[in-house]
């Protein structure tokens, strides 16, 4: 074995970024590790008279009280269906926890930072508005959740 050190694996790391792969629909997005404080299952979701409509409920997880928001309703998507409550990103801002509501989670996807391409002009304003930008992948584009975007709107709403 050598003594050398090699220093390009630490490079390598900080020129990547780490995404939790999530569908919401028919697309494909990544939130960003670091934005993610875990994910659960979503169970008894209860709705609070005159929310926001992204507004799923409120749910209790571990003893916490968590703002549930649907995802599909922030981004303009017709609902899922009734039987699916879909999995949750849980995110922390400030004191509060609130709970992204999706339709599924994949895997953790590394993507190279330089690799990160410009939402296209073209996209829908509300989305643009919610996301950071894309990276192509072998099959399909993987869009960059702006986390912070998605759940400020809805605690400004709910501030107001």
């Amino acid at each position: 074995m050598s003594d050398h050190y090699d220093d390009s694996s630490e490079l390598s790391s900080e020129a990547m970024i780490e995404y939790v792969s999530v569908r919401i629909g028919d697309q494909l997005f990544g939130a960003p590790v670091n934005s993610i404080r875990e994910v659960f299952a979503p169970q008894s979701v209860t709705a609070v008279p005159l929310a926001p409509s992204e507004v799923a409920g409120l749910l209790n997880l571990r003893g916490r009280i968590v703002t549930a928001i649907d995802a599909r309703r922030r981004l303009g998507l017709p609902p899922r269906d009734a039987d699916d409550a879909g999995m949750a990103l849980g995110v922390e801002r400030g004191s509060e926890i609130f709970g992204l509501i999706v339709d599924s989670v994949g895997e953790v996807l590394r993507r190279p930072r330089a690799e990160l391409e410009p939402v296209p002009a073209h996209v829908d304003a509300r989305w643009r508005s919610m996301v950071k930008g894309v990276h192509r992948l072998e099959k399909e584009l993987l869009a960059v959740l702006d986390v912070s975007a998605v759940i400020g709107s809805t605690a400004k709403s709910e501030a107001a």
